[in-house]
């Protein structure tokens, strides 16, 4: 079974949402026996809330349910999942931190990414961007925020299925 965590500040927009989308390209492709994912947050300030309401009114809009309760990423995740997926740079920095904090040690390079390694419309030479957070924008910014989700996730488990040659 191939574990993916997907991890944000909050766990209330961006990664909730990228762990549904990917769960669902993964159910549409018939693999829900070999992948399994989640979501957490580096931080604790909305452990045990559900998914931001806009965050959930444009993924029902595209027919995606979120049913998600915030949590923070745990130790046990380092060695529970084989990926670990961050957000952004600041994600990013924190899940090495917490790995160190925890372990003594820092991740591998093959094991922590940021979701938009994966976006098609990115030229990783020039760098990986953020995937924005819409939190503090307009409704418009759930929008955007959720197509790049979409095609960065769906472009993970492209590169997932043939890393482990799943079927």
């Amino acid at each position: 079974m191939v574990r993916v965590l997907f991890v944000c500040l909050g766990n209330i927009c961006r990664s909730p949402l990228a762990e549904a989308l990917f769960k669902k390209a993964v159910e549409d492709r018939g693999l829900t026996d070999q992948i399994y994912c989640d979501s957490a947050a580096t931080s604790t300030y909305e452990i045990g809330n559900r998914p931001d309401r806009r965050t959930c009114a444009n993924a029902e809009s595209h027919g995606l349910k979120l049913d998600h309760r915030a949590k923070q990423l745990r130790k046990s995740d380092f060695t529970d999942f084989d990926y670990i997926i961050g957000m952004d740079d600041s994600n990013f920095d924190n899940i090495h931190a917490m790995s160190h904090r925890f372990s003594g040690s820092y991740p591998s390079h093959e094991q922590v990414f940021l979701l938009r390694k994966f976006d098609p419309f990115v030229e990783v030479s020039r760098g990986i961007p953020s995937l924005p957070d819409p939190y503090y924008e307009p409704d418009e910014a759930f929008e955007e925020v959720y197509q790049i989700a979409k095609r960065s996730t769906e472009k993970l488990l492209d590169w997932i299925i043939k890393k482990h040659h799943l079927q």
